[in-house]
């Protein structure tokens, strides 16, 4: 790429701000287009501003000056230029789409109030600022709050609002909290967590219907026939990609937008990073990727192809979640944290403190562990995994990494 050349980023989350920002460092200002009215922000931390922590200023991004705020409706690849809703259009040499995810929606009867055409009032996504503030707004001492979905988005929620003084009911469909990232044993300590706080948890359980009485959420049905009223029903059923630009434009997608190592689309003037991009059959839906995507890009557009740094190999992901406050929860998850056969295990819970850190070791290598609680290891642990270094045989160093609080 020339410096002259314009650069068009759709979507102002982490992804699109980062690699707006480290272009412009790099001598190459990108406009940014935003769907959002509001500054962008740290969408990791709408639950701590769900809990009153943190007012949204708090988790702002650092926006970048050529911000455009609006819709991206359609993408002309032939005139490479972008329409917004407003019949506005900006013209683009690459275009970068950094769309991020929507909230998935599980098909219950009522959810849609027909005449509107949206949610009845007081049933809410917990996905934008918009859902974080419209849930703040309605959230009050004893209010009836049922969220849908015990992963991590569902957990979050419901610790918020339990903190707010709602009587909180989690609905989950699995065996168990967080069954994605979390064995039996730690899911046990977080559903604790929850429990002590008020939340009432069901799991192996599944939502039938929404039941709204003149446009306003009364209660929730269950598929075993119990009912829970509820003021409030909060939809936190995970997310999938928004690619749905990509796939009107002709783009090659699958779960996400399909992207190489340099982060190209089906068409070469075309990139994606963030949620909405899937590299090698993954869809990383995390912000370390994200945020090391943007990376990568900024250094392969502002001309740096050469360097080791300009090219997307994929990321060792952890999944963290740290809920401060005077109820702290902190838990982290990375690699395989179940074993197979053959694999060797070290755990260490104790149950007084509400800790548990379990790692798993495959032919003398760290590939995957969980924690809860006092998480000073995290660090150490995961650096160890990252490099996939061979352990010492007699165990020692792994040991003192899961005993040593300092390594963080």
């Amino acid at each position: 790429m020339t410096s002259n050349e314009r650069v068009v980023v759709i979507g102002s989350g982490l992804a699109g701000v980062r690699l707006a920002r480290r272009l412009g460092e790099l001598g190459m200002p990108a406009t940014l287009v935003g769907e959002e009215e509001h500054t962008p922000y740290n969408r990791v931390l709408l639950a701590e501003v769900l809990a009153g922590r943190y007012a949204p200023e708090v988790i702002a991004l650092p926006a970048p000056a050529e911000l455009t705020r609006g819709r991206v409706v359609r993408i002309d690849r032939e005139m490479r230029a972008v329409h917004l809703a407003d019949g506005a259009e900006i013209a683009y040499d690459r275009l970068v789409l950094a769309t991020g995810s929507n909230p998935v929606l599980p098909p219950l009867r009522g959810l849609w109030d027909p005449e509107r055409h949206e949610f009845p009032d007081g049933v809410h996504a917990f996905r934008t600022m918009d859902d974080c503030l419209g849930l703040s707004k309605a959230v009050r001492p004893g209010v009836r709050a049922v969220v849908i979905g015990g992963g991590l988005l569902g957990v979050s929620a419901s610790r918020a609002l339990a903190l707010r003084g709602a009587q909180v009911v989690l609905a989950q469909q699995g065996e168990r909290l967080m069954e994605r990232q979390l064995d039996p044993s730690a899911s046990k300590l977080v559903r604790r967590h929850l429990t002590d706080l008020g939340v009432e948890v069901h799991t192996e359980t599944r939502v039938r219907a929404v039941r709204s009485v003149g446009g306003t959420v009364r209660s929730v049905s269950m598929a075993d026939g119990y009912t829970l009223d509820a003021d409030l029903v909060v939809i936190a059923c995970g997310v999938h990609p928004r690619v749905g630009l990509a796939q009107e434009a002709g783009l090659a997608v699958h779960k996400g937008v399909i992207v190489d190592e340099e982060l190209r689309s089906s068409d070469p003037r075309i990139h994606a990073i963030g949620d909405c991009a899937q590299f090698e059959g993954t869809v990383y839906g995390l912000a370390t990727p994200a945020l090391e995507q943007a990376d990568v890009l900024a250094e392969l557009l502002a001309g740096n192809a050469g360097s080791p740094a300009a090219r997307y190999t994929g990321t060792r992901a952890l999944t963290r979640l740290t809920l401060a406050g005077a109820d702290f929860l902190d838990l982290a998850a990375f690699g395989e944290p179940e074993p197979l056969p053959g694999d060797d295990v070290i755990q260490l819970a104790d149950a007084t403190r509400g800790t548990y850190r379990k790692v798993v070791v495959r032919d003398d290598r760290l590939v995957g562990g969980v924690l809860v609680g006092e998480l000073g290891t995290v660090g150490a642990l995961a650096r160890a995994w990252e490099g996939a270094e061979p352990l010492p045989g007699d165990g020692a160093p792994l040991l003192h990494l899961l005993t040593n609080d300092g390594g963080s």
